[in-house]
């Protein structure tokens, strides 16, 4: 049987050739022969010149997602593992070389970034977490956890395909043991010396925010050698299960306040403290709404001598971006207004459809109407196991600033 092909219009063939992984729905011009729905399908330009190499999803408005632009290329097992072997050897020297301590926890496969479109795969201790985002990798599945088995040797490989992008590509959600173990309630990590739990069956994304390792580092050394740091108190503003408060408790600061909209969130971050040998009380861990304990907390002249704001994604498309810029101003706002002279915002946006440039624009807002005068000092990203293809300037999501505030 001929292989099926998708012809690109004119226009639209530079950026095939520049190598974005992704085609449009109104990209393609039409359809040589009759592809099933995740069958791998050749790209060609109007005069039949081969392109590249993807699969298709006629239910998506991303038709195709490229996997290789070498006509010689087979998209078979090969390929498959191939790609799989280059993602988790690069990881493992950069474990050796760039972490402390006896790291166990890493994004070993990071989608279009590492040329596999629509596959996560992250690693808990002797876990194995996944996520088939698209209909092409869901139909891949199966062969891809038997490589990952038999490559890596997991006690249990575990789906995690429960996020909303699935539904733009007509699929369900799917969670559960694909291969080897089922996994204990709670897995313990190892991150550049500090032990955290991760619940990998309902916990945020795959379990843990990976992708804040370096950022979370960045806080905990801030107050490192402060003559006052006993006298510092940070407020970790959706702190989810206390990543951020770990590294700046490690400080020795005189406290912080974890505030989420989450009990189960602070169960979990109270016991990862402790884990980690430091003492808390009650009033440390706040359940609630982050705007409107913030606004309390400004109604109440409370200050802090650092913020962090790692909110959850406000825009998950561009038609959501005025409405998650108006959410930013406000949650900035509100710390330029509780924040100490000399005091540190660290503030976040994991909104892929908000820029860098635009997310610093609301910022910058959000401090005028708080009359206050700030630096930015360091700016802020994902982590190297989190890395962002040259091709593919939309896989860096998250972007922050650490901030100088007077």
């Amino acid at each position: 049987m001929s292989e099926a092909s998708a012809i690109i219009h004119a226009k639209r063939v530079k950026a095939v050739l520049r190598r974005h992984p992704w085609i449009f729905s109104g990209a393609v011009a039409r359809v040589n022969g009759d592809p099933a729905d995740g069958d791998i399908v050749a790209v060609r330009d109007e005069a039949g010149k081969f392109l590249a190499r993807g699969y298709w999803n006629s239910r998506s408005s991303i038709r195709i997602r490229l996997l290789s632009w070498d006509e010689s290329e087979e998209i078979d097992r090969n390929f498959w593992q191939g790609r799989l072997q280059r993602a988790i050897d690069v990881r493992h020297v950069e474990n050796h070389i760039h972490q402390q301590g006896t790291p166990n926890a890493c994004r070993l496969v990071n989608a279009e970034n590492d040329g596999l479109p629509g596959l996560v795969v992250d690693r808990y201790g002797d876990w194995l977490v996944i996520q088939a985002l698209t209909l092409g990798i869901a139909a891949q599945k199966a062969r891809l956890v038997d490589l990952l088995a038999e490559m890596l040797n997991p006690a249990g490989v575990y789906e995690r395909s429960d996020v909303d992008i699935r539904q733009k590509e007509g699929l369900p959600p799917e969670t559960g043991v694909l291969h080897g173990s089922e996994p204990p309630d709670l897995i313990e990590i190892d991150e550049n010396g500090r032990r955290f739990l991760v619940d990998i069956r309902q916990g945020h994304k795959t379990g843990f925010y990976l992708d804040q390792r370096e950022n979370r580092a960045i806080v905990g050394d801030w107050f490192r050698g402060d003559e006052h740091a006993s006298e510092r108190v940070v407020l970790n503003a959706f702190s989810y299960t206390g990543g951020f408060a770990v590294y700046a408790l490690g400080s020795l600061v005189k406290r912080v306040v974890n505030v989420d909209s989450s009990a189960d969130a602070l169960q979990l971050a109270r016991r990862s403290i402790a884990l980690n040998g430091f003492d808390t009380a009650d009033d440390d861990f706040v359940e609630g709404d982050v705007f409107q304990v913030l606004r309390t907390y400004r109604d109440m002249d409370r200050q802090f001598d650092m913020i962090i704001l790692d909110p959850p994604k406000f825009a998950h498309s561009s038609q959501q971006v005025e409405q998650a810029a108006r959410g930013y101003k406000d949650i900035n706002w509100l710390a330029f207004r509780l924040l100490r002279p000399g005091g540190i915002l660290v503030t976040f946006s994991c909104s892929g459809a908000v820029s860098a440039d635009l997310f610093q624009k609301i910022v910058f807002a959000a401090l005028m109407d708080a009359g206050r005068d700030a630096q930015i000092i360091r700016r802020l990203a994902q982590a190297p196991d989190h890395p962002i293809a040259l091709t593919f300037p939309e896989g860096s999501y998250l972007k922050g600033l650490m901030c100088r505030v007077w």
